[in-house]
């Protein structure tokens, strides 16, 4: 197994919380999105890792916690499939309904 591969959202959502932080702090930005990163290649390593969340999603996805943000994965796909990063205090219910509009 190798890499790891963002959905275009997901891609998008990294972006975000660059920007979002970075207006205030740039150099915090940098660090909170390595740990992101960080978290992801720990995942290719060891897939299983994260925890499941059948109260989000009934697809095999993992998720895994990093600041206030949650990263939301298919441990099953190489290259890792990266299909969420959002912030972890959403409404559980607008996380599940982005779940669902993200099937590939």
């Amino acid at each position: 197994m190798g890499g790891f591969a963002f959905h275009p959202e997901a891609k998008l959502e990294l972006d975000e919380i660059w920007e979002y932080i970075g207006a205030e702090n740039p150099s915090a930005a940098g660090r909170v999105v390595e740990e992101i990163l960080d978290s992801i290649r720990t995942a290719i390593r060891f897939p299983q890792l994260g925890h499941t969340r059948q109260d989000l999603t009934q697809r095999p996805l993992r998720f895994l916690p990093v600041r206030d943000y949650l990263i939301a994965y298919a441990p099953d796909e190489d290259p890792l499939w990266v299909v969420a990063v959002i912030h972890g205090r959403r409404n559980p219910r607008v996380i599940a309904a982005l779940l669902r509009g993200r099937q590939q």
